[in-house]
């Protein structure tokens, strides 16, 4: 079954039934590991808006952190290399992504100089083609997804201010909040839906 998460991102794993109660983190891993991929539906339930919000933190590309989250969730499900002897799964999942993140930095700017070095062997008239991400900086980036949460209803901007800014998960946010989980989920992904339309004309 093809289910669409927090980011609008559709992943191919089962839906899981909210239960009365909800397995740990370890347990899900464990299930994962016995081959239900329904735990992994759970799994992004519960940290997939603090994995695309970390992401966003460091890519300040909308588009890019939306891949990263499922590429992270993906290593998770295929690669199944989390040990719960070091640490937490929060943790595991914070550590991988902003690893990740910084290699995109990388591979981002070693692209930029290599279109740098290319232009500079080349005619005067010649022009080199540049994405607009190259063009604008980094804090104009910030400031651009700064202002589109301000933009949003105060009940979806609180929601992703203390996923992206405090780094909490789901289950947090509803404690904080003092708001059922089911709910925080619904602002989580609207909320994100909604950001996505305010950057439309900025991400292409």
């Amino acid at each position: 079954m093809q289910c669409r998460t927090d980011t609008g991102v559709i992943i191919n794993v089962s839906c899981t039934a909210a239960s009365s109660m909800s397995p740990t983190d370890l347990e899900l891993y464990q299930s994962l590991q016995a081959g239900d991929s329904s735990a992994l539906g759970t799994l992004y339930d519960r940290y997939g808006t603090v994995v695309y919000g970390l992401a966003l933190k460091i890519l300040t590309n909308p588009q890019e952190a939306e891949d990263l989250t499922q590429e992270i969730f993906l290593i998770l499900w295929r690669r199944q290399n989390y040990n719960p002897q070091r640490g937490s799964m929060s943790t595991f999942l914070t550590l991988l992504t902003r690893s990740r993140a910084i290699d995109r930095l990388r591979s981002r700017g070693r692209k930029r100089k290599f279109l740098g070095n290319w232009g500079a062997t080349m005619s005067d008239n010649a022009i080199v083609s540049t994405t607009p991400f190259d063009e604008i900086s980094l804090q104009e980036r910030r400031d651009r997804v700064r202002n589109a949460l301000d933009d949003l209803p105060s009940k979806y901007r609180q929601v992703l201010e203390l996923a992206y800014y405090q780094g909490m998960s789901q289950s947090e946010i509803a404690k904080h909040l003092d708001l059922p989980l089911g709910t925080v989920k619904t602002r989580s992904r609207q909320g994100l839906l909604k950001l996505r339309e305010h950057l439309r004309d900025w991400i292409g």
